[in-house]
């Protein structure tokens, strides 16, 4: 899993380059399906944290979570999916979350406050995301609206209570932990950013508008659509 990063080291006189390093970087592997919001999860908080990383496209709608071969590495068959240099693997988009930062500014070291990480994680995961990334896979990914029409009705409420929840606490508060941008952030800012792809209106949430403005200005923030080959950019350089 390691690839060859190539560094120039210019000569400050001529600024030419005056050598060539070569050496071997293990990356992390990410097994990803691009417009999931767990997958946006790791990506974003990968690139915000400097860790380079492999993705590994797996198509979900294509039955690429569920072969034997993916089944052997996450026996649940869902992505995303974290290998790490060990050869071990990392499932639960927040559980990935927590354990890459660790020892990092998008986690407090304070018991309390880590913990209060957790409740928001725990909340995105339970109160939010199985209505509202629910609703926008059937209507933007599947493009199935229309047949999952009552079931995304039922969803609605549920969807809206969770917003009003966030809505509340923002009303008070920059972000949602130690008035500082955490994991938590992240977790939940994934499909709440894209409620409107599941026909949630976030027009009725200006505490939630502006903290999405927030989300977006912090350094190496990156899109949900992002290709792989973008994220270098992000990363720092060495001259």
């Amino acid at each position: 899993m390691g690839k060859y990063i190539v560094i120039l080291l210019y000569d400050d006189l001529l600024s030419v380059p005056s050598a060539l390093l070569y050496y071997e970087m293990k990356l992390v592997r990410l097994y990803d399906f691009l417009p999931s919001g767990n997958c946006y999860k790791i990506r974003l908080l990968l690139t915000q944290i400097a860790m380079p990383f492999e993705r590994v496209n797996v198509d979900i709608l294509k039955g690429e979570s569920r072969t034997a071969e993916f089944l052997s590495k996450n026996p649940i068959g869902k992505i995303p999916l974290l290998e790490l240099e060990s050869g071990k693997y990392l499932a639960e988009s927040n559980a990935i979350l927590f354990y890459l930062s660790e020892g990092t500014e998008f986690l407090p070291y304070d018991r309390f406050l880590k913990a209060q990480v957790l409740q928001w994680l725990f909340f995105e995961q339970y109160s939010h995301e199985p209505f509202i990334a629910t609703s926008r896979y059937w209507i933007s990914i599947l493009g199935k609206g229309e047949e999952y029409q009552e079931e995304i009705e039922k969803k609605r409420e549920p969807g809206y209570a969770a917003l009003r929840v966030m809505e509340n606490h923002l009303k008070s508060h920059n972000f949602f932990v130690d008035e500082r941008y955490t994991i938590a952030d992240i977790s939940l800012f994934a499909y709440t950013h894209v409620a409107d792809e599941g026909g949630f209106d976030l027009t009725k949430f200006p505490a939630i508008q502006a903290w999405i403005k927030r989300v977006k200005n912090q350094p190496r923030y990156i899109s949900i659509t992002a290709e792989q080959e973008n994220y270098w950019n992000y990363l720092p350089h060495v001259s």
